[in-house]
């Protein structure tokens, strides 16, 4: 058996890239950074005028911990495919829009007695 080697053996010099490529590669970047920012903002758990007030009235508070409690239990929702929800949190009882990531309005638990137009509830732990 003869074996040669293959002397048409051409060296091959690596890809550069040229400066538009780069530009491009820096604009797709900013673009999506700047999506990624609006998808977190659009994470943000609101608390409607209504249920401010009725928070305020029964003397309940949510806090940076409550919040971030409240939105993984939105998130663990949504996942799910609920749209109006009851949350069960601590003393108080809220009904919430999942889809617009708002509280709708907050309630003792113990003044709780029909609740209509909901799909969904959630007992969450502190």
């Amino acid at each position: 058996m003869d074996i040669r080697a293959n002397t048409d053996i051409k060296r091959v010099e690596p890809l550069r890239q040229n400066s538009k490529n780069q530009q491009v590669s820096r604009e797709f970047q900013t673009i999506m950074q700047e999506a990624l920012s609006q998808t977190t903002d659009c994470k943000e758990l609101k608390i409607s005028n209504h249920a401010q007030k009725r928070l305020d009235q029964r003397g309940f508070s949510l806090e940076g911990e409550d919040m971030s409690n409240l939105s993984q239990a939105m998130d663990e929702l949504d996942d799910k495919g609920s749209k109006n929800s009851l949350l069960f949190y601590k003393d108080m009882a809220l009904i919430a829009s999942i889809d617009n990531r708002t509280i709708i309005t907050a309630l003792n638990q113990n003044e709780l007695d029909t609740v209509m137009n909901i799909d969904s509830t959630k007992f969450i732990k502190d």
